[in-house]
């Protein structure tokens, strides 16, 4: 039986503001988290990603009101990431109403942060977030980034994935730099070639433009397609971008 797709806005928090950029530069303020969060649950959104894209940088938690706030809102999966560090920061996410933590910089500079995380609360509460750069030259010509993206590693994107979820991992959310905020539709290249090592559902990030942007990288190998900037300028809704993919030939949920 083949699994309904799922459509999950993005939201990128920085000082309590729902932010977006370009290449995760230049970030401009696209609104209040909760409210958006509200409009999509209503636009029938299948989960909401919340991400603290300065918790990292700052060296602070994520805004865990922000979070209790959106999830009294919605009664879809909410993920939490950003400035998660330990299984008590998860463990307060989770009690403010996260159902899902998204896990990124702090899991790259201690591998055992994934081991512990799906350990205690399951595999299942664990997404591995991974912004990702091309590297022309290295194993697989994709490596990852820490600190929202600012801050380059010599890690190889693939080895990486493979290895976290041989640690626990859930879920790979599969971030591409390179496509953040141009509009220019997903790196399939870099779906489909996550899509071949994992094991764990695929989420694709960055990059998309246009309604007829989803299909392609559910073809490419994802199992979920995440926007953030097209949703929050009011360009689709999640309706639109359901019916793109039904059109498609592709099973979403009603």
């Amino acid at each position: 039986m083949t699994l309904a797709r799922r459509v999950i806005p993005c939201l990128d928090v920085a000082a309590g503001r729902v932010v977006k950029g370009v290449n995760f530069e230049n970030l401009r303020d696209m609104g209040d988290p909760v409210e958006l969060a509200r409009v999509y649950f209503d636009q029938g959104a299948d989960e909401l990603t919340f991400l603290d894209v300065t918790a990292t940088v700052d060296g602070r938690a994520t805004t865990y009101d922000v979070v209790r706030r959106t999830a009294e809102q919605v009664f879809i999966p909410l993920t939490v990431g950003g400035g998660i560090r330990s299984v008590d920061d998860v463990a307060r996410l989770l009690s403010v109403g996260a159902d899902k933590v998204g896990v990124n910089s702090a899991a790259i500079a201690r591998p055992d942060l994934v081991n512990e995380i799906a350990d205690r609360f399951g595999a299942q509460v664990l997404v591995l977030s991974l912004d990702i750069k091309r590297a022309p030259g290295t194993a697989s010509g994709f490596v990852v980034t820490t600190h929202g993206g600012r801050t380059a590693t010599s890690l190889d994107a693939l080895e990486w994935a493979r290895e976290a979820i041989e640690r626990g991992a859930g879920e790979l959310l599969v971030n591409s730099i390179d496509a953040d905020g141009t509009k220019d539709g997903f790196d399939l290249e870099l779906i489909a070639a996550m899509r071949e090592i994992a094991s764990v559902p695929v989420i694709a990030s960055g990059g998309a433009g246009a309604a007829e942007h989803f299909a392609p990288a559910i073809a490419a190998g994802a199992d979920a397609v995440l926007a953030a900037s097209v949703f929050h300028s009011g360009q689709l809704t999640i309706g639109d971008v359901k019916d793109a993919l039904v059109a498609d030939g592709i099973e979403v949920r009603a």
